[in-house]
């Protein structure tokens, strides 16, 4: 099976989430049962990329192959499946993070209960 070039970055960004979104049950990590606090970590770099992508792109510092993405572009120029990119690998690592904290045992003093 071959993949059209033009969903080359979406088919990553599949994959990660695929490669991580598993733990969401198999670890118990709660990540998306707690979606206002995954957002609320995430909005900032989300909008600090975003800027800095649409500022180094309006500059002819970072261009995207155009044969390897979607097409669909946001204001500044910056293409949807960059946006993907900003929003789909923090959740994986903040997924990995939360499994690894599961099965270890660790505290980082966010946790219910007394202190």
């Amino acid at each position: 099976m071959t993949v059209p070039t033009n969903l080359s970055y979406v088919s990553i960004l599949v994959f990660v989430l695929a490669g991580s979104a598993w733990l969401e049950l198999s670890c118990r990590t709660r990540v998306f049962a707690r979606a206002k606090r995954l957002v609320l970590s995430m909005v900032p770099a989300v909008v600090i990329f975003f800027a800095w992508d649409a500022y180094a792109i309006a500059n002819g510092h970072w261009w995207f192959d155009t044969g390897r993405i979607l097409g669909w572009y946001l204001p500044g120029a910056v293409p949807v499946d960059e946006v993907l990119f900003f929003i789909i690998i923090p959740i994986a690592a903040i997924l990995t993070l939360e499994a690894v904290r599961s099965v270890k045992g660790w505290a980082v003093g966010d946790e219910d209960g007394p202190s």
